[in-house]
């Protein structure tokens, strides 16, 4: 698929504990509008916006999918949250996911705990996802919203879709101590310094080569937040590759 033949929706859930959505109105930023159905940006982008009241699952759920462990002060909030401010915004490149991390942190910065994504199942402190925000380059966006899952002998990514790329498959087996190899890898893709695609061979200055292949599209139904329409991609070792060959 063609990225322009894609639609990519950002949901974002952004907890906090606000006692009346006056309270809300009053907190936003400078140059930000809250309206029943959207959040205005500065620059006119209109967010959809959904409040949803709170469940007795989803507290648990955020601290568990924290990449970095959120603040005590940000739990607290999370674990007292009245509501969860759904946000559904652009994605499908840098440019796009950026704007609705702009509009998260708008949120945040009115009182909001952290961020809850659905595409990838992540959840960030609201300090650092503002950290994250200011920075804005692409290493930064992609920490935000790309996920690594160990899935029995396999690592995958989840949340590519959101910067407009196919999602990353290897062998575990593959992966360092430390799973740099990946990080890499979805580090120098974000960066789209130079055009990347099956066949091509991905290496570092030191580390190992791998060559890109296609492999069979996202399991998930394109009903879900977390469904890739942009596909995905196998890494395999270059030396099992001159093997196969």
């Amino acid at each position: 698929m063609n990225k322009t033949d894609a639609t990519v929706e950002v949901f974002l859930r952004v907890p906090g504990n606000w006692e009346h959505p006056q309270e809300l109105i009053a907190r936003m930023p400078s140059g930000y509008q809250l309206t029943a159905k959207a959040l205005i940006l500065p620059d006119g982008t209109a967010i959809e916006f959904r409040p949803m009241p709170p469940d007795d699952q989803f507290a648990g759920v955020f601290q568990t999918a924290c990449r970095h462990p959120a603040t005590k002060a940000e739990l607290h909030r999370v674990n007292g949250y009245t509501v969860n401010i759904g946000l559904c915004g652009p994605g499908g490149s840098m440019a796009a996911a950026l704007t609705t991390m702009r509009a998260g942190a708008a949120i945040v910065r009115a009182g909001g705990a952290g961020v809850f994504i659905d595409n990838s199942v992540l959840a960030h402190g609201g300090s650092e996802w503002i950290e994250m925000v200011e920075d804005g380059s692409c290493d930064a966006v992609s920490f935000a919203f790309v996920n690594v899952v160990r899935d029995g002998q396999i690592v995958k990514t989840m949340g590519m879709h959101v910067l407009g790329l196919p999602d990353i498959v290897m062998r575990r087996a593959d992966l360092d101590d430390d799973g740099d190899v990946i990080a890499d890898v979805i580090r120098y893709l974000c960066r789209g310094e130079k055009p990347v695609g099956p066949g091509h061979v991905l290496a570092g200055e030191t580390g190992p080569r791998f060559q890109v292949l296609a492999t069979s599209g996202d399991e998930l139904k394109a009903s879900s937040p977390m469904h890739n329409p942009f596909g995905r991609w196998k890494l395999v070792s270059f030396k099992d590759a001159a093997e196969c060959n």
